[in-house]
């Protein structure tokens, strides 16, 4: 597929609603009507400020507990609010310019999901999969029972599912679980969405695998970029840029046919900043992802180096889902500096917008140090990564470089041209050519 134009803008803040607002798990019950979609919507200045050009939500749909047993997909969850709080949302963010990107769980249902419960009754199961005892479950996860994407009464549910909310105002979807579905289910799925939104993106939720076969076959726009995640905190942490070397290089591979999702955290995983046995080398991955091929998204709260450790455990993802203050202004994270850093590389980012699709080459690789070239036609950024105790220092000739201008380092250097490459121990330089 070739993916809408806007996509190569796009920088995404990705938030997760019902922790976000409070609304789970401290309110697990959705019984209330609390309006409290509208505290998302007074973040929306604050994603415009750190330089995001859309919101990635997590499930906002009627569900019994995490988001994710959706139990009617037609309705916002009471605990967040109703359609009206959405259109405001949505309001809110046109404003604003901002796109909206929607979290779509169609690989499986909440066991309260109607025709779930009309199923159990002894009515027409045809909608889910049998299991062993009954109808099976995700991943053995109790009350996520898995849909029959077999059933072409499925395919059409999806569709309308999808092409309500688009008409409602969202501009995408990422798909849960993308990876425990079928391809062939999305390939019947998505083409009809996009015959009345063609403008519309599709990114699956991919862990593992041949991501570009899954692309071609499934017909995303873009996948999960779970291999470059991994190899960033791992090959910090190890201090083994080859491990990096080698992700990099399967991810230009992967831009040859798809430009994919790239994040450093999201809501289902340990925050970088807990994650990096250095607090240091945060930065260092923070300029990985906003300096090579994507489409990136920061989840909330990475931008202030938020901490939390998902477990694996009943609960063990709510550490990285804490919720926020009502309005920005009442954080106790104001001015930090890992927030001016996501703004000056964002900066950095959008001024070259043909980073969005830009390969790298290793100029230099070490263990504990690693320069690379990114670039595109448009274009050329050399990268410096040193997380070594012993500075970096190499004259720009023996890349074939004669001079470069130093734009973004650790420890806020000048704006300079130059012809030295000069990083500190455990520092950092981008230098546009």
């Amino acid at each position: 597929m070739s993916e809408p134009d806007w996509v190569q803008h796009a920088i995404w803040w990705q938030i997760y609603p019902l922790g976000f607002v409070g609304a789970f798990p401290a309110d697990p019950v959705p019984t209330a009507d609390e309006h409290r979609l509208g505290r998302v919507a007074a973040w929306l200045d604050h994603a415009l400020e750190l330089g995001a050009s859309g919101i990635a939500l997590g499930p906002m749909f009627a569900s019994k507990t995490h988001g994710y047993d959706t139990t009617d997909h037609y309705a916002i969850d009471p605990r967040l609010g109703d359609d009206s709080d959405f259109d405001h949302l949505v309001a809110q963010a046109r404003e604003r310019g901002l796109r909206v990107l929607l979290d779509g769980v169609f690989n499986h249902v909440g066991d309260e999901f109607g025709r779930y419960q009309d199923a159990v009754a002894g009515g027409d199961g045809s909608w889910f999969h049998k299991g062993r005892n009954g109808f099976a479950t995700f991943e053995g996860h109790e009350g996520l029972v898995t849909l029959n994407h077999d059933n072409p009464e499925v395919v059409d549910y999806v569709v309308d599912v999808m092409s309500h909310w688009l008409r409602r105002g969202a501009d995408g979807w990422r798909l849960d679980a993308a990876y425990a579905v079928p391809d062939t289910f999305w390939a019947q799925v998505l083409p009809r969405v996009r015959r009345e939104f063609p403008d519309a993106w599709f990114v699956g939720e991919v862990i593992h695998g041949d991501y570009a076969a899954t692309v071609s076959a499934a017909t995303f726009d873009s996948v999960t970029q779970y291999e470059l995640w991994k190899a960033v905190w791992s090959s910090l942490n190890d201090a083994n840029f080859h491990e990096l070397d080698h992700a990099l290089g399967r991810h230009d591979e992967f831009l040859d046919t798809f430009v994919p999702m790239t994040f450093v955290g999201n809501h289902d995983v340990t925050r970088i900043a807990s994650r990096l046995d250095d607090v240091r080398h945060v930065e260092h991955a923070l300029v990985l992802m906003l300096t090579v091929g994507g489409t990136p998204s920061v989840y909330a709260g990475d931008e202030w180096e938020y901490r939390g450790v998902k477990e694996e455990r009943f609960g063990g993802d709510d550490e990285v889902r804490p919720e926020f203050p009502a309005r920005p202004e009442d954080s106790e994270h104001l001015g930090h500096d890992a927030f001016r850093l996501h703004q000056h590389l964002i900066g950095l980012r959008r001024r070259h917008p043909w980073l969005h699709a830009a390969r790298t080459t290793a100029l230099h690789l070490t263990n504990s140090q690693y320069v690379y070239r990114t670039s595109a036609d448009e274009g050329a950024l050399v990268v410096a990564l040193n997380v070594d105790d012993a500075p970096l220092r190499m004259s720009l000739s023996e890349f074939g470089i004669g001079s470069a201008r130093i734009v973004a380092g650790s420890g806020a250097p000048a704006e300079r041209v130059t012809d030295v490459l000069d990083v500190q121990p455990h520092g950092w330089a981008v230098l546009a050519l």
